[in-house]
């Protein structure tokens, strides 16, 4: 005969304590059918599920065990469990996995409690939490805070949309980011990363900037906004905007090109995805001009964006063909795609406004950046609290694998 049982390890960490434990273990032949562990503020918290070959052996496994605790100033609890209970337990490893990930400023427990909450109201159940982010001091204000904890769920939600829109309701009313994803091998296997440009990778539209300095600031950007929240026609509204330019002088451009900000988190996200051996690409509506300037400064391998056509030192206002629509981003997408020998699975594609939507949709990892709430809600993916290099956390990142 046989028997299984659960032992659980509390106590201060320290060097040692793993080896000790399956020393003991090991003396008395016994198999390990699951293990796990965790250390909180230098405090471990210890699972091993054992199986011991011959009963006659376990009370004297189990009290060397107790007898090593107590050396090593450890609490020791034995759970038996049926063999009926563990073939159970072995049916239900075929389940989907998905990660749940919560960004935030700071991390309370009124976020963790509702996003638990809404997990379990869909039938799913958490195997494991984590925070990948870093370690943050007490008196670190809010708006520079950061805080990434990751929920291992298993199951299967009944209704995944339904799902995912109270994950939104919620994030919107608590100021967080709430990602829903498939837990695949692809995850951590991503190999491209695609941008749109304007209010993404800057914070501006540069179309809205050129417009001021051509005195038809006003015009152009009600035009802009309401095609960004997807009310009008992206390539009839980019002609309508660009013709209103005619005539603005080239001196203008290095002027605004020299203002533009990047968006925070920018910079560090290149970095790690660089040397995670990624390739990155602009794939932008705005212009050229501005996208090549990003390209210098973040070491971008790709720049697709609209030319903007100037003649004798002005701007002509005229729209110069192939126009970077929402359908040639996509487009764009799958060539690179293809071109890089990669699965769309491998690719992540971020983006802001309406024309963003179709390569947000075919990307293994869409993510609306600062969005419209259209594009919210339409995304399969939302990041609005923190910056751009909260994307690594929907990858699995942790701070400290890039950060000293």
């Amino acid at each position: 005969m046989r028997e299984i049982v659960l032992i659980n390890i509390t106590g201060e960490d320290r060097p040692g304590l793993t080896a000790a434990i399956t020393g003991v273990l090991a003396r008395g032949g016994v198999n390990i059918l699951d293990i796990g562990q965790a250390v909180i503020h230098n405090t471990l918290s210890f699972g091993i599920l054992v199986e011991i070959p011959h009963s006659a052996k376990a009370s004297s496994v189990l009290k060397d065990l107790l007898f090593t605790g107590y050396e090593l100033d450890q609490q020791v609890r034995f759970t038996p469990v049926s063999e009926a209970d563990y073939q159970q337990w072995v049916g239900g490893q075929g389940k989907p996995r998905h990660i749940v990930t919560l960004l935030t400023r700071k991390v309370t427990a009124e976020q963790l409690q509702r996003v638990s909450s809404i997990t379990a109201q869909y039938g799913l159940n958490i195997d494991h939490i984590d925070r990948l982010s870093g370690r943050m001091p007490l008196d670190t204000p809010d708006e520079r805070g950061k805080g990434c904890i990751e929920f291992s769920v298993r199951g299967e939600p009944a209704d995944p949309a339904a799902l995912r829109a109270e994950f939104l309701s919620v994030a919107q009313e608590l100021n967080v980011d709430i990602a829903f994803q498939q837990d695949t091998i692809f995850r951590r296997n991503r190999r491209l990363a695609v941008f749109d440009m304007d209010s993404t990778l800057i914070e501006a539209e540069v179309i809205d900037e050129l417009a001021k300095a051509a005195g038809v600031g006003e015009q152009v950007a009600e035009i802009t906004e309401r095609a960004m929240r997807g009310e009008l026609d992206f390539r009839a509204s980019f002609k309508e905007r660009l013709a209103l330019l005619k005539g603005l002088s080239e001196e203008v451009l290095a002027d605004i090109g020299s203002g533009l900000r990047m968006t925070e988190g920018a910079e560090f996200l290149f970095a790690e995805l660089k040397r995670l051996g990624y390739k990155t690409a602009i794939l932008s509506g705005g212009f050229t001009y501005f996208a090549r300037q990003l390209q210098e400064k973040l070491g971008i391998d790709y720049v697709f964006a609209n030319e903007l056509e100037i003649v004798d030192g002005k701007v002509t206002g005229v729209a110069v063909e192939p126009i970077v629509d929402a359908q040639r981003k996509a487009d764009l997408l799958r060539q690179l795609t293809e071109q890089e020998g990669l699965r769309l699975e491998q690719t992540i594609a971020v983006g802001d406004g309406a024309n963003d939507l179709p390569m947000l949709a075919i990307a293994g990892l869409g993510v609306a950046f600062r969005a419209k709430p259209l594009v919210k809600q339409s995304a399969k993916q939302a990041i609005s609290t923190l910056g751009l290099d909260g994307i690594l956390y929907l990858l699995g990142y942790r701070d400290r694998e890039g950060r000293d």
